[in-house]
């Protein structure tokens, strides 16, 4: 005698329920975009707030992501993932946009800042192009390293994020963000090393 069928349990219910609304999405359903919003925005906004630690930019990052989702939902399978991972992988890589661009910007001031600085103090013209030097000498570094070492080593010091919240923004376990981290900063140790005895 066969066994009688269970019903899915609530996990597999909701994930039926958000790749349906997906679909309608899909087919331009904005009421269909706010369901879907409803069900999954506070998981999601959790998520870029560990990320970025700042609630303002998590919200305007949140909207970005529905946006994304709104113009992509064709491209959601099942096959491929949840409904959920479909849209913290969207989270990700946004919040991972976020922070470059606000790293970019800092920057930009921290250059203009250390200009005046070095204008009020009279610095001398060896002095700008050491620092110059040196400046261009990190970059390159950083340029040289592995992808997977560059980026964590990137979203540690100009993102400000911890190694957990680089796991789980890149959704990468634990121990490897801290070996990346690691390989990467012995290289960049060995190659700046050279390099600053060569300005000197």
């Amino acid at each position: 005698m066969a066994a009688p069928h269970e019903p899915p349990g609530p996990r597999a219910a909701a994930d039926t329920r958000q790749a349906e609304l997906i679909g309608g999405v899909a087919a331009g359903d904005q009421q269909a975009l706010a369901a879907l919003y409803d069900a999954t925005s506070r998981a999601v906004y959790g998520l870029l707030l560990r990320v970025l630690a700042d609630p303002g930019a998590a919200e305007e990052v949140l909207l970005d992501v529905y946006t994304q989702a709104w113009r992509q939902a064709a491209d959601y399978s099942a096959g491929r993932g949840s409904p959920m991972a479909w849209l913290t992988t969207i989270a990700r890589s946004r919040a991972i946009d976020r922070l470059r661009r606000g790293r970019q910007e800092r920057g930009r001031c921290e250059r203009l800042e250390a200009a005046g600085q070095a204008a009020a103090a009279g610095a001398s013209a060896e002095e700008d192009v050491a620092r110059r030097e040196r400046g261009a000498a990190v970059r390159a570094a950083l340029a040289a390293l592995p992808a997977e070492q560059r980026e964590v080593i990137e979203l540690a010091y100009y993102g400000g994020l911890s190694h957990s919240e680089i796991a789980a923004a890149r959704g990468l376990p634990l121990g490897t963000v801290k070996t990346r981290t690691r390989l990467g900063l012995t290289r960049l140790r060995e190659t700046l090393k050279a390099a600053y005895e060569g300005i000197r």
